[in-house]
Formats: structure tokens, sequence, C-alpha cells
């Protein structure tokens, strides 16, 4: 399914002139070789532009640029190493090196090169022809045009253009492209194994690919590119198959699909990056405006969109799909119905592991994204969270380098959930409350991982709702318990005039929330003694706090219960989330109206 959605994106990129023709690569150039009549290097000329503060490459749309392993040149090369044949080590240039590769890569760009060109004719391809023919690299180790390049040698891309003309470039020559474009009709033949068979994209039986061009772009991918389709160990191999010949992708739809995504990796409106996993996504439709609204609502990373605007924008979709999906004509200046794609690439040594893939058509999506954020929600002003934010708090705030990223895998298992509409991954709650046991401080518990566990409870689980605002109906012994830990913990924070280093929520939060009849006993003993010093410094507070616990008591019946599981452990987090709130609220109501 990605391969086949690539291969329809890149359909529709062509059609609107945004990908390379088959047979073209964009190629970073750095430097002008200027060439006299007999094929000499004048000078060469820098040939970058100015983005910002720094110096970059211009890109040069060039014949296919080889990607296969070992020695073979390109037609039109641009690769220092094979044009010249000479390393630059230790501030000088050298033919010499240990396995040969200088020479062996200059001799393989002197015949492709000279056979390429062999009957075409104008002055700047003529001087090229000369270049090739004269140059030797065990006369040039001095040559002070590529000596004053220095470091600069290894790392640029050149082309070529005749002195008197630096604007007219080699390979822009009408001839050099009628005579490629030949080639490119000729190259089925010359093919040095081939394998036909019935391509798994288009169904024609045609030339299937035996390597798969590289993906750039992908975060903590190599420089040089990952392979999403790769076959190396014997074991992969079927049916006699060797390498990519196992896939049955024909080198049409190989050239379409990686192209399609590597246009998608080249700008920031396609993709984003959550630690080590890739995020792309794309709609099957010209223009952008489905990407740009799609990335705002997750990342709150829209351009010129604020934040309130686009919590506004989510709170209208809730309102407008009231009958529990959202319709395309409910939606304004967007194609509802369009095919939208989502998925995760996580690089794993030279290959691209796909950790998740989602099509839907794109109302489903918005809906699935706004429903979510409902479920988020922990107060009735509607506030949204983004994924930043749950990554963040996926790990403990004491976490510092590569145990600051969340986890990979449940990070993807948490964004499929999220745009299928689906039940959230299981290790998300465990995850949550283990984080809300063990931190500490502020971090222990806030409005993201409360809406978190309220999320997975509600979806996961068939049980009463756990609803947004305090629930006093609630009767859950979990909820209850939650709910009567914050009350005594506010009323050892009042007996003590507020000026606590550390609370009953330090000492015995954890306990609490897995084995309540082990510790509430003696919370209520060590109550007893904060509720008499309360006495006698608020008459009011104190018989406020006594009801209050007196009613959480009575609705627990037959007293605390031994052991909460999992989804118990979370419904008194957010028992005592909530009445935590109120407590604060009321407190807070209080102080400024005195």
């Amino acid at each position: 399914m990605l391969i086949k959605g690539l291969c329809d994106y890149y359909d529709m990129l062509k059609s609107e002139g945004k990908v390379l023709p088959e047979g073209y690569s964009n190629v970073p150039v750095k430097y002008k070789a200027v060439l006299t009549e007999d094929g000499r290097i004048k000078e060469i000329i820098p040939y970058q532009k100015k983005e910002g503060e720094k110096y970059v490459a211009t890109i040069e749309t060039m014949p296919k640029r080889t990607e296969k392993p070992g020695i073979e040149a390109n037609i039109i090369e641009h690769r220092p190493l094979y044009i010249f044949g000479l390393n630059f080590e230790n501030d000088k240039l050298t033919e010499k090196d240990k396995t040969g590769k200088a020479r062996k890569s200059h001799e393989a760009f002197v015949t492709k090169n000279l056979e390429f060109i062999e009957r075409l004719d104008s002055p700047v391809i003529n001087a090229y022809r000369n270049f090739i023919n004269n140059w030797k690299p065990e006369r040039e180790n001095e040559n002070a045009e590529l000596l004053s390049l220095g470091k600069g040698y290894g790392s640029g891309g050149f082309v070529f253009c005749l002195s008197g003309e630096p604007d007219r470039l080699l390979h822009k020559e009408p001839n050099i492209i009628e005579r490629y474009e030949q080639f490119l009709g000729e190259k089925t033949e010359e093919e040095e194994k081939t394998v036909t068979a019935q391509c798994a994209v288009t169904g024609e039986k045609t030339r299937i690919a035996r390597i798969h061009s590289k993906i750039k772009g992908v975060y903590g991918g190599l420089a040089t590119g990952n392979v999403l389709v790769s076959f190396k160990n014997p074991s992969e191999e079927s049916y006699g198959n060797e390498q990519s010949f196992n896939s049955n992708i024909s080198e049409v739809a190989m050239l379409k699909y990686t192209e399609a995504l590597n246009y998608i990796l080249s700008s920031d409106k396609h993709k984003m990056a959550f630690d080590d996993v890739t995020i792309i996504f794309w709609a099957v439709k010209q223009g952008e405006t489905e990407e740009d609204l799609f990335r705002a609502l997750l990342a709150n990373n829209g351009v010129g969109i604020s934040a309130e605007q686009i919590e506004g924008t989510i709170y209208d979709l809730l309102k407008r799909g009231k009958s529990g999906a959202l319709r395309s004509e409910e939606l304004k200046d967007i194609d509802g119905d369009v095919d939208f794609y989502m998925a995760g690439l996580k690089p794993n040594s030279s290959r691209l592991s796909l950790k998740f893939l989602v099509k839907k058509k794109y109302a489903d999506v918005l809906w699935n994204i706004a429903k979510f954020q409902e479920d988020l929600q922990t107060t009735s002003n509607f506030k949204a969270i983004w994924l930043d934010s749950i990554k963040r708090e996926l790990v403990s705030p004491k976490s510092s380098g590569e145990n600051a990223k969340a986890n990979p895998a449940l990070m993807s298992e948490l964004f499929e959930a999220m745009v299928n509409g689906t039940r959230l991954p299981e290790g998300l709650l465990s995850t949550m409350v283990r984080r809300v046991k063990t931190d500490s401080g502020k971090e222990k518990i806030n409005n993201v991982r409360a809406g978190l566990i309220r999320a997975c409870i509600n979806r996961n689980y068939e049980k009463e709702e756990l609803k947004v605002g305090l629930d006093k109906e609630n009767r859950s012994e979990a909820y209850l318990c939650g709910r009567l830990f914050a009350v005594l913990e506010k009323v050892q924070s009042e007996a003590a005039g507020g000026d606590l280093n550390r609370t009953i929520r330090d000492g015995y939060f954890a306990s609490a929330a897995t084995k309540p009849v082990m510790v509430f006993p003696k919370l209520n003993r060590l109550a007893q003694n904060h509720l008499k010093k309360l006495e006698g410094k608020d008459r009011k507070k104190y018989q406020d706090y006594e009801k209050m616990i007196g009613e959480i008591v009575s609705k627990l019946g037959d007293g605390f219960p031994d052991y909460l599981n999992l989804r118990e452990q979370g419904e008194f987090i957010i028992g005592y989330y909530k009445q935590s709130q109120v407590l604060f609220a009321e407190t807070k109501k209080g102080s400024e109206e005195k």
C-alpha cells in the first residue's frame, strides 16, 4: 500500500512539475570548471548561493546519479575523484592510494563519457572532450586551481562551462539532452542482468528493479541515504531470486516511489520528527492545504496559525461532527474525501524500517484527531495537548541523552490509535501510571498525564466513563480513594499553614494507589491530628474538611480495597487530580475574596 500510494503521488506531482522526470536527479554543485577550447582548466569559480549567513551548493538537474556500490562513473560526472583522478590529502593532491580507487575511478569516467559524447558537436562539448583526452592525473599534482579549493575539493560537485560563456553549462547543451533521452530509451537492452516478472505495484509484466534508489531526509538516517527495499541475506531470498528481485517491484515503480518519497522528505511540510521516528504524510491532491492543517493539529506548528486558532478549529470540528463522524460537506475549503497517507519511518543500519502505515479519508483523520483531543480534556475549558507535550511526559524529567527519548514503538502505536480512532496502546496507561507514582514535585501529575490516563481508561475499558470535571457521583472505590487522598493531603497542608517541604503525597502516594488498605488507616490517624490543629485555627475549614472526608468514606462501604489493578490505579490518579484541582480552586478563590 505504501509504494502504490507513493507511485500515485508521484504521478500527481509530475503533472504539477514538482518532481524530476525519470532518469534525472538533483545534484549539489559548488564549483564551475571553466575550460578553454583545447580542454585546459582556465579557472574554477564558486557556484554557490547565499542562504542566511551561509553559502550553500547550487542544485542542478543532471543525468541520473549512480547509487551502485563500487566504482561506476556517471554520465556528465560531477564527483572530483572521477573527474580529476586525484585525492586531496595533507594539503596535497595525489593520484596514489592503497586500493587504486582514484586511478580506477578516473578511467571509468574517461571511458563512459567519451563513449557518451561520441559524434556530438558544440564548442563546450568539444572542450569537454579535449579535457578528457588530455587530462593526466599524475601530471596535475600541483594544479593551482584545484589546490586553491583546499578541503572544499573533496566535498564539492563540479559542472563544466566554456571560457567566455560561464552560463552555458555542459549538461544543459541541447545535444547532450537529446543524446541522453536517446540513451534512456536504449538502456533497457543494456542492463547487465535482467529479470522480467509481473510488477507487484502496476500489475504489468516488465523489468524488475535489482537495486532500489536511496532515500534521504529521514531523521537519524545516513547522509548518503537509506534504502526502503533491500534483500542482503540468503535467508531472505526465495525461488532463486537475489537482491531486490525478491520484491517484484518494477524499475518504473521503483523510480516513482523513491522520487516521491524523497520529495516528501525534502520538506518540513510533509514530515515531523518524534525522536527516532520520522512521521511523513501526504494527501493525493494538488496543493498542501490538507498537510498544513494536519501538521498544525498534531504539533501546533501551522504556518501563520496560532495555538488559539488551532484549538478553535478542533473545537469547531467536534461541533460539526455531532453525529459521531465528520462528513466531507461539513468542512470548509477542504476536500474531506481525499485519500490521506501517514507513515512512520525509522533508520535501521542502511535500511529504513516502516513502523506504521495508515491510509484514510481526510475527513475521518480530522475527526479522529478532534476526538482524541476531546478524550484528553480534564476541564471544561478546552485546551489542546500537542504530541510534543505527550512525548515529554512519557519519560522521567530527570532523564538525559538517549534515556530522554520516548519509546518509538509506543509513540508509533499512539499515533496509529489517534488517527484511526481505536484503542490506545496498553503500554501508554502503564507508562503514565508509573511516571505519576515514581516522579516527584510539580512533574508528578499535570493536565497532560491526567488527560492521557483518562483517555486510556475511557477508550480501552468497558466501564463508566470518567467525566471531564470532578464526578461526585462516581462510586468506583479507586476513584474515591484518590479523592480521599487529595483531601487528606490538603488537610495536612492547611494544618501546617501551607508551609510544608514534604507532604503525604511524597511518602505514601505510590503505595496508596496500589494497596489502599495498607496505607489509608495510617493516613486517617494522621488526618485526625491535622484536623485537631485545624480546628483551633479555622473552625469552618475544619467542619468543611471533616464533612468532605465523611462523605467520601461513607461511599467506600466495606472499607478500603486490598489491591488496585492498573486501570484502578489510573482511576485513583484521576480522582486525586480532579479533587486536588477543586480544592486548589477553592483556596485560590478564598484568598482572592480576602
